[in-house]
């Protein structure tokens, strides 16, 4: 029996699908990763359904949904489950070495043998993050050496540039933004420096005009989005060439995901990936491998990050006992499934608290606490005449409304009652950290005068913060 593939899962945090050239976007911000695609197998419609980052990637390496995982925020308060068994250990039982690089520490990456961090957040001394490089800086030697091993590999890297601050490198800053950007007949970046919460951070990161002057235009900043996420692009071509170069392209499953899509200037939620809205929910997959997996092909099928784990026992033939709460996708590119679960439970629990039921046609999201946008606490949109989910029609539709919640509350129930613990959504008191409130925000206004992130560093710091 030969050797068994080597796995290459590149993570990428905070891309949304949708503005990726291969998933249709009208810029061509892929262009690397998309000829790649084409040799592999494109899966259109891959659901986040816990965000943000611990709870993502918890259920990507695992297998496991937020109950199998016990975990659903992005400061976790409370035991990981233990019997959400990562990748990373199944591998290393069936003889890999394995490596992660930038998610030390954190519970939804435990199990690997060796971590390696990365600078993946500041800028360097022409102002821009260059976090791409940084990580090729870290990885592509591993790889190398990974490679020599007699023993088949699974590297996991975790990439930063689409999340904030977004500062691609130069030409990356003007590729797709022309305009000015100080332009003070442009009001469009009012409402960001408005929302107390995040303007201090945006403020600290975003660039000035020489006289001092803020930014006023909002498709400035989201070109910078669109920016890192093609400069990243370029650096991860890198990558591919590596394993060509080493000649083990064709014999590794190489697999590209994110944790959650991102908000831009959508739903007054700024630059960020908190709330449930299908920005945050839409996230890329693509798997290419030519033994197993088919080049070229699209599927439209519903799938989430539980079915990726599964997904790759089967293609690596890999040997556990562990039970998981997704399927395999390879079902879906055999033709036997047009979908895997078309309804499903999305959670947030990281700027607000809000849980909710998606199908098909129908997005819930009811808050479990007043959150800091003064939302209304039920929401409801009609996904097939309002996929941008802008008119919440829980008022004119309250027997949908009662429909979902419904179904909803009998999944937590009958997950509860599987798991043998109570929903994680409902264990996270003080998940915002400020114990000076309670447990719970009482009012959209005290939770507005309480949240806020200063800078960057902060910023970094939230994310490492480990519980």
């Amino acid at each position: 029996m030969g050797k068994k593939p080597n796995l290459l899962l590149i993570g990428i945090d905070s891309l949304l699908s949708k503005h990726m050239s291969c998933y249709g976007y009208y810029r061509l911000t892929t262009p690397h990763i998309d000829e790649f695609a084409y040799e592999g197998t494109i899966f259109e419609n891959t659901f986040s359904p816990h965000v943000p980052t611990t709870p993502g990637y918890g259920s990507m390496l695992t297998g496991k949904d937020c109950f199998g995982t016990n975990c659903v925020a992005l400061r976790h308060k409370g035991q990981f489950a233990d019997e959400a068994v990562s990748l990373a250990t199944v591998l290393g039982d069936n003889g890999y070495n394995t490596t992660c690089v930038g998610f030390t520490g954190n519970a939804a990456a435990r199990g690997f043998q060796n971590y390696m961090n990365f600078s993946g957040w500041g800028p360097g001394e022409d102002g821009r993050a260059h976090k791409a490089e940084s990580m090729n800086a870290t990885c592509l030697p591993e790889l190398e050496r990974l490679a020599k091993e007699d023993k088949p590999f699974f590297l996991f890297l975790r990439h930063m540039d689409p999340h904030t601050p977004y500062l691609p490198p130069k030409p990356f800053d003007r590729m797709f933004y022309q305009d000015n950007e100080f332009d003070p007949e442009d009001g469009s970046m009012q409402p960001v420096y408005d929302f107390a919460p995040f303007a201090d951070y945006f403020r600290s990161w975003l660039p000035r005009a020489q006289d001092g002057a803020e930014i006023t235009d909002k498709d400035y900043v989201i070109a910078q989005y669109d920016g890192a996420v093609a400069y990243m692009d370029t650096c991860i071509a890198q990558i591919f060439t590596k394993l060509e170069q080493l000649g083990i392209l064709d014999d590794t499953v190489v697999v590209i995901n994110s944790d959650h899509g991102e908000t831009l200037y959508d739903h007054e939620c700024w630059f960020d990936h908190h709330g449930i809205y299908d920005v945050t929910l839409d996230v890329p997959l693509i798997i290419r491998y030519p033994e197993k997996v088919p080049a070229g092909l699209r599927i439209a099928g519903y799938n989430q990050h539980k079915d990726l784990m599964p997904t790759l026992v089967e293609l690596m033939d890999l040997k556990t006992n562990v039970q998981f709460d997704g399927q395999s996708l390879m079902q879906l590119v055999r033709g036997e499934k047009e979908h895997l679960d078309t309804e499903f439970y999305i959670t947030e629990c990281t700027w607000m608290r809000k849980h909710g039921w998606r199908t098909p046609q129908w997005k819930l999201i009811v808050a479990l606490e007043p959150d800091f946008h003064f939302k209304p606490g039920v929401e409801l949109y009609d996904l097939l005449h309002d996929p941008e989910e802008l008119n919440n029609v829980a008022d004119q539709e309250p027997g949908v409304v009662a429909m979902l919640r419904a179904r909803m509350e009998a999944f937590i129930a009958k997950r509860e009652k599987e798991t043998g613990r109570a929903n994680p959504m409902y264990t996270q008191e003080c998940w915002h950290g400020h114990a000076e409130v309670g447990p719970a925000f009482t009012s959209s206004e005290q939770a507005y005068k309480t949240m806020h992130i200063g800078d960057a560093k902060q910023a970094a710091k939230l994310q490492d913060k480990k519980k």
